[in-house]
């Protein structure tokens, strides 16, 4: 999750054009579109850091979802109760030990994986209470990540947005990083859909696009 300056850092931003890098003009969500695909008719999903529950809504009127959200901003879980989303107020940090294993059919984790501390053990949390989950993940490897890092700064950019003083990530990787961490935990990389600027990616998306989205799954490991 990308947040503004007052922000919890397990918060996703409104949906708008000016806060939200997954926007783009006219205030579509590319990510919308993709994570639908995704999810199936009548599922039960749960959206870790859901912010003021935008997607949930959307899955609800396109998928007819049975939607949970996990948030700790006040203003976003009450924006989440305008939305008519259900909405637990919690830390990701204290993990997901109040869900059932296999409650959930999909599990949705969008741009908050890089602020957690204990990055392993969500990622085993999220694919122990859902069948699948969908991840997406800003890519420090993106050529103008790079750049930055060459010309002595840290980058900031749309899915970076802090100064390395006020950050709320506490991990930095790139679509590499992660898709090796994917393979030593046993999770399989059922899909992958990677884009620059709202603009898909094919070419090595670990250099050429600033953002990934995963669909997941658990690879000869049960829960």
């Amino acid at each position: 999750m990308t947040t503004t300056q007052n922000q919890s850092p397990h918060s996703r931003p409104a949906d708008t054009a000016a806060a939200d890098p997954y926007a783009l003009a006219g205030g579509f969500r590319f990510d919308f579109d993709v994570i639908t695909a995704w999810v199936a008719e009548g599922a039960r999903v749960l959206d870790l850091g859901c912010g003021d529950g935008s997607l949930l809504k959307h899955l609800g009127a396109a998928r007819r979802v049975r939607g949970y959200g996990v948030e700790i901003a006040p203003a976003q879980v009450t924006a989440c109760v305008r939305n008519g989303i259900n909405v637990i107020q919690t830390d990701l940090e204290r993990g997901l030990a109040g869900f059932e294993d296999d409650f959930f059919d999909h599990v949705i984790m969008s741009l908050s994986l890089q602020t957690v501390h204990h990055t392993e053990q969500m990622l085993r949390e999220i694919l122990r209470v859902g069948r699948e989950a969908v991840v997406s993940i800003p890519n420090f490897g993106y050529h103008q990540n790079r750049a930055a890092i060459a010309a002595g700064r840290m980058p900031v950019s749309d899915y970076l947005p802090y100064q390395w003083y006020d950050s709320p990530n506490v991990r930095f990787f790139t679509i590499a990083d992660f898709e090796a961490l994917c393979d030593k935990l046993g999770i399989a990389v059922r899909e992958r859909r990677a884009f620059a600027a709202g603009q898909p990616v094919a070419d090595d998306p670990n250099l050429n696009a600033d953002v990934a989205l995963y669909r997941l799954g658990r690879l000869n490991w049960a829960v």
